[in-house]
């Protein structure tokens, strides 16, 4: 019982610290705090800990692996939480994904857009989507070109069973807080331009554990913290 005590304990610090840096980085620029939403990045934590966070109130929950989603979304079907799907979206889990979560932040081709649109059941609310974008062409990641967003979000606006909701990126790792904020910068220009053209744009899912700051400091709305949220993975 100690030890669950402990753990508790452990897990409630570190969610007070990330939120205390997303509020500290939105007073040093003027944003409300309550702008921008903290998604726990659960892949690879074992059940126990997102029940120690749901408990908590954190109620946003972001997974890379189907498989090992389904079990967690399974067990937690009781809580009021929202599931995103973070990882490369593969063609043959489209189907799981489209009638399993509630968002999918890493949308970067049409193939998969229309996959995910067919196979959303009727009795479930719109999918929320953020198309992936690859901020710094890294051939080994995930994410469409940023001139290509605007001819996707037009196909996803074409389904009545997804909604546009914004962009999502993972910019290559950069040790200056002037350079993090001038990439996200950018993201930024381009998500105000996708506002103007879509009306359920809202959501720009940006920073991480190590970047968050210069992130909020661009005007992210939503940030991913795993590690410093849950500890390190078990194993």
């Amino acid at each position: 019982m100690t030890n669950k005590n402990t753990a508790d304990k452990n897990t409630a610090d570190r969610l007070r610290r990330i939120q205390a840096r997303i509020q500290a980085a939105c007073q040093r620029c003027g944003r409300d705090p309550g702008s921008v939403r903290l998604l726990a990045v659960s892949k690879g934590q074992p059940l126990a800990a997102l029940e120690a966070l749901a408990e908590l109130g954190q109620p946003a929950f972001g997974e890379s692996y189907v498989d090992e989603a389904l079990s967690k979304i399974t067990a937690l079907s009781g809580r009021a939480l929202d599931w995103h799907f973070i990882g490369p979206v593969q063609s043959n889990k489209t189907r799981a994904i489209a009638e399993h979560f509630d968002w999918v932040q890493s949308i970067d081709r049409a193939k998969i857009v229309r996959r995910l649109a067919d196979q959303r059941p009727d009795n479930l609310p719109p999918l929320n989507v953020l198309v992936q974008v690859n901020l710094d062409d890294e051939r080994q990641k995930a994410g469409c070109p940023p001139d290509q967003v605007p001819a996707l979000a037009e196909t996803i606006v074409q389904s009545s069973q997804l909604r546009l909701r914004g962009l999502m990126a993972i910019p290559a790792p950069r040790q200056k807080t002037s350079e993090q904020v001038a990439v996200f910068a950018r993201l930024h220009r381009l998500f105000t331009s996708l506002q103007d053209d879509h009306e359920s744009v809202d959501t720009l899912s940006a920073g991480m554990s190590g970047d968050l700051e210069a992130a909020i400091m661009a005007g992210s709305t939503l940030v991913r913290v795993g590690t410093d949220l849950f500890g390190p993975r078990p194993g």
